[in-house]
């Protein structure tokens, strides 16, 4: 019930802390009651592997940033996956001295641990390099990898029914182990970093699933029903942020998204730029802001990077006093995990009424005077709605480019986290304001200032 509670918390931001605790609370209830119903072998143990694991969880929970927090999620659902795979091998060599004597439903839980949660740690360790650029982001495909991902796959469920058929062999389950954590890297290589916030959802299932299937394993009733929670509400929001993008969950796996990078040329949106770039100084931007009626902020990764949120709401403090009205654009996948914006602004103590869902907002942009984009690049790509022939065509985005005036502030030219090149940086009615996002909101919050 702890745990039901907490993803009902979690849905709504004013609520999400308490979530936190309330689940926080359930799981050291649910161990707490598991040592008092089994005889514990040694104490000792279990205490060192309890300071060990919880300090390191605190230690990561304070001090990884925002910015690194989906790496942060794949590591730990790795860990998760992994750990099913264990105990998977543990109770299959508690279980099975002698080969025929493991019962089936046992032996079938068994196998599916192994499998899944083999899948998930290996899988989850890909993404969380692709994250932390590791390894390059962009798809790494070979000849024939579907064939081979295929054989592969079919090789280790012959090997998991072989031995809940009776072949309970030792070196067959590490096999099986074996073959499963190759299959999870060979699966997520070819799915390119861009689509990483989906993919480590759709490994939070299979970890959950893992998870439920130990519980059957160890004759525990909160492994099985966590572990199905966390099954079910990952497959939902895998197919929910398929959905946000306008793409099924088997070409976000299987499309390899991103490995080539379309020109600009040839779109439907090319035809209302005119190839220049448009640069403006902050004090020119600053006059724009401070004379217009409403601004709409559109938050990106590059304010995640930059650690600008709170300069962001300092900007529209200014704007405010002025009687300009402030609004934030929120792309359900902006970022690198699903509310990752809804997160940083929190954290800077935006007012939630001002956060607005893409469907709410995109009619504003017509009669919006100066759209303010911080970092962000996919979701605001008019090729999306525009070219037919681009990889993220049909994927809802925020019309930022229907506002009277279009503030870029980005770094470089260099193209998004996908890869992929945006018309709306070469739009007449667009300026690019260069250089660090935190940097950039401080001149212009000082400039409005002045004005």
């Amino acid at each position: 019930m702890t745990f039901i509670l907490a993803l009902k918390f979690l849905s709504n931001p004013a609520t999400a802390r308490r979530g936190n605790q309330i689940g926080a609370a359930g799981m050291l209830v649910a161990i707490v009651v598991t040592f008092l119903q089994n005889s514990v072998v040694s104490y000792w143990e279990i205490v060192v592997g309890m300071i060990v694991g919880g300090g390191f969880g605190a230690v990561a929970a304070r001090r990884v940033r925002m910015t690194a927090m989906p790496q942060m999620v794949a590591l730990f659902n790795g860990v998760g996956g992994g750990a099913a795979a264990l105990i998977s091998l543990a109770e299959f060599h508690n279980r099975a001295p002698d080969p025929g004597t493991l019962k089936t439903d046992i032996s079938a839980s068994i196998m599916l641990s192994a499998i899944i949660g083999s899948i998930s740690f290996s899988g989850s360790m890909v993404a969380f390099a692709k994250l932390q650029e590791l390894v390059r982001g962009r798809p790494i495909v070979f000849p024939l990898q579907q064939v081979v991902n295929g054989l592969l796959f079919a090789a280790i469920l012959a090997a998991g029914i072989s031995i809940a058929a009776g072949a309970e062999q030792q070196w067959l389950i590490w096999a099986l182990v074996a073959g499963a954590s190759l299959f999870g890297i060979l699966f997520v290589l070819p799915i390119g970093g861009a689509d990483m916030p989906v993919v480590i959802s759709l490994l939070n299932a299979f970890t959950g699933l893992a998870a439920a299937a130990t519980g059957f394993e160890l004759k525990n009733n909160v492994l099985i029903v966590s572990g199905m929670l966390v099954g079910a509400s990952g497959t939902l929001l895998t197919i929910m942020m398929g959905r946000a993008m306008n793409r099924s969950v088997a070409n976000v796996l299987f499309g390899a998204f991103g490995r080539l990078a379309p020109s600009v040329g040839g779109s439907a949106a090319a035809a209302e730029t005119d190839g220049q770039v448009r640069s403006a100084s902050a004090d020119d931007v600053a006059v724009m802001l401070a004379y217009a009626n409403k601004v709409v902020f559109v938050p990106g990764y590059g304010m995640a990077v930059a650690q600008a949120q709170h300069d962001v709401r300092a900007l529209a403090d200014v704007l405010e006093s002025r009687g300009v009205d402030v609004s934030y654009a929120i792309h359900p996948v902006a970022g690198r995990m699903p509310g990752h914006m809804n997160v940083l602004l929190a954290e800077a103590h935006v007012p939630y009424p001002q956060l607005k869902e893409m469907d709410e907002v995109n009619p504003e942009f017509s009669r919006t005077d100066v759209a303010l984009v911080i970092g962000a690049n996919d979701v605001v790509n008019p090729d999306a709605r525009n070219n037919t022939s681009s990889p993220i065509y049909g994927m809802p985005i925020l019309n930022v480019d229907q506002a009277q005036q279009v503030v870029v502030l980005k770094r470089s030219m260099n193209p998004g986290f996908a890869g992929i090149e945006n018309p709306l940086f070469l739009n007449p009615k667009t300026v690019m304001l260069f250089g660090d996002a935190k940097d950039s909101i401080e001149q212009l919050a000082a400039s409005v200032k002045q004005l």
